[in-house]
């Protein structure tokens, strides 16, 4: 089942979309919002699956799906707590600061609470005030949960796994090292994520999600060229299960709760990846561009995104058919009111 929110008021209004993503039916009767789905998803499971079906058994009378339509699934989510299940992108990017990683962070998984409270969708311009801030987009995959109870262990936390998305983490590299220099996180450095069009149910994904992980690669295009392409599932150092365990070591975490798996990053040959042009699988930021750049030449040569830009991030199965739509978005000027 393929779940959106067709932009409504804060919340959207919950729809039901086609696995081919050509069609879609309202569904804000069973539910008004994504997230009243969730608050009683035993009971609204059922229902949207049924006219899930419905749809499928006949696209000819639903409404055409425009996914510029659509804000994220969840306009805005009570929890974002992206993690970090890919542990070279974060040795790369802080090898970029002059930083080591401690040895903590192959065993215990790394994890910031982002602001929640203004997502983006698929179609929206990311808009900045300067193109100094060094923009960057990070390609990622996510999982929104149900009711979490606290000390769930990773055993138990992969049952409370209800949907996947896209997720374009949007960076603004050149004010995070200031702000990590307080030693108390990320926050001006880390503006609205966008997610993809839809939201799938694990099922969807067929024996492609595996353990608590996507077996499928992820790409990026920066501005018409492939810029990556690494696999979900390699070099993945936790999964979404042990993330979710987690979050919710000392707390339970409501319904609705969205928990990133990080910048997806593939190693090649046993050292950091190549890029597209070289035979790797390229880079889900630019982040790691640069740094092997300057491991490789001593400076960066990749630019950070400037405005005009566009990034687009998609996943496909093994047909080759769309599983979440994409993210397309714009970089612009933002210029307050």
């Amino acid at each position: 089942m393929k779940l959106a929110s067709l932009k409504s008021g804060r919340d959207g209004a919950l729809a039901i979309v086609s696995r081919d993503l050509t069609r879609m039916v309202p569904a804000d009767d069973i539910a008004p919002t994504l997230q009243a789905a969730l608050d009683r998803w035993d009971e609204a499971e059922p229902l949207l699956q049924a006219r899930a079906d419905q749809l499928e058994a006949d696209l000819s009378g639903a409404q055409v799906f425009d996914p510029a339509a659509c804000a994220s699934p969840l306009p805005r989510a009570f929890q974002w707590a992206d993690g970090s299940a890919y542990v070279n992108h974060v040795e790369l990017v802080r090898k970029a600061r002059g930083a080591e990683i401690p040895e903590s962070f192959w065993t215990d998984p790394l994890m910031y609470q982002g602001g929640s409270d203004s997502f983006l969708g698929p179609r929206d311009p990311i808009r900045t005030e300067s193109e100094a801030w060094g923009i960057d987009f990070e390609a990622e995959i996510a999982v929104i949960t149900d009711d979490v109870p606290m000390g769930a262990k990773s055993n138990q936390a992969g049952a409370h796994i209800k949907l996947l998305m896209l997720v374009n983490d949007v960076s603004l590299r050149n004010l995070i090292p200031a702000e990590l220099a307080k030693s108390f996180g990320f926050f001006q450095s880390k503006p609205s994520s966008a997610f993809s069009p839809v939201a799938v149910t694990p099922d969807e994904l067929g024996s492609a999600w595996v353990d608590g992980l996507v077996h499928l690669a992820l790409l990026s295009s920066l501005n018409g060229a492939l810029f990556g392409k690494p696999a979900a599932d390699i070099d993945a150092t936790f999964t979404f299960a042990d993330m979710i365990a987690h979050a919710a070591k000392t707390r339970p975490l409501a319904a609705g709760t969205i928990v990133g798996s990080g910048t997806v990053s593939n190693k090649m040959d046993g050292g950091p990846g190549k890029p597209i042009d070289q035979g790797g699988v390229g880079y889900s930021c630019i982040a790691e561009m640069r740094t092997i750049e300057t491991i490789l030449h001593g400076a960066p040569i990749t630019e950070f995104m400037k405005f005009g830009d566009r990034i687009r991030i998609e996943m496909f199965d093994e047909s080759g058919k769309s599983i979440f739509g994409a993210i397309d978005q714009v970089v612009e000027a933002y210029e307050p009111d």
